[in-house]
C-alpha cells in the first residue's frame, strides 16, 4: 500500500510541473550533480522539502522574521508584496506568469539574494532544486 501511495505521489507531482526549458533543465541537472556529490544517498529533489524551505521562518538578514512567502505570499500564483520596500511582485508561479524559471541567470540571481535575505547564507545544491521543484510545481 506505502508503495502505491509512493507512486501516486510521484505521478501526480509530475503531472503538475510544468517542463523547464533546455537551460534551466541544464541548471537543474548540475544541481542534482552537485547534489550526489554531497550526499551520495540523494536521488532527486523535493517539492515537500521546498515547501518547508520556501514557507519556514527565520531571522533574515535585516533582523526580522521571515520567510520566502513574506514577500511572495503562500499562493504563487498570486501577486506578492516586498515587505521591506512594498514593491508589487509578479507571480512566481510558471503557471500564473510564463516568464517565471526560464532564465537560468535570473534564477541564480534570485535565489542567491533570496536565500541571503532569509537565511543570510548560500542555498546549497540541495535546497535550490528543492526550492526550483516546489515553484515549478505551483
Amino acid at each position: 500500500m506505502k508503495k502505491i501511495s509512493l507512486i501516486l505521489i510521484i505521478l501526480s507531482s509530475i503531472a503538475f510541473a510544468k517542463p523547464y526549458n533546455a537551460p534551466v533543465q541544464k541548471y537543474i541537472n548540475s544541481l542534482k550533480i552537485q547534489a550526489k556529490k554531497s550526499n551520495q544517498n540523494f536521488i532527486d529533489f523535493s517539492m515537500k522539502r521546498g515547501e518547508k524551505i520556501f514557507t519556514s521562518y527565520h531571522i533574515g538578514k535585516h533582523g526580522k522574521k521571515i520567510a520566502c512567502a513574506s514577500c511572495h505570499t503562500k499562493d504563487l500564483r498570486a501577486k506578492g508584496k516586498h515587505v521591506r520596500t512594498g514593491k508589487i511582485i509578479k507571480p512566481l508561479s510558471p503557471f500564473a506568469n510564463r516568464r517565471r524559471l526560464t532564465r537560468v541567470k535570473n534564477v541564480k540571481k534570485w535565489l542567491r539574494r533570496n536565500f541571503n535575505d532569509v537565511y543570510k547564507r548560500v542555498g546549497t545544491p540541495l535546497e535550490k532544486g528543492d526550492v526550483l521543484y516546489y515553484i515549478n510545481s505551483k
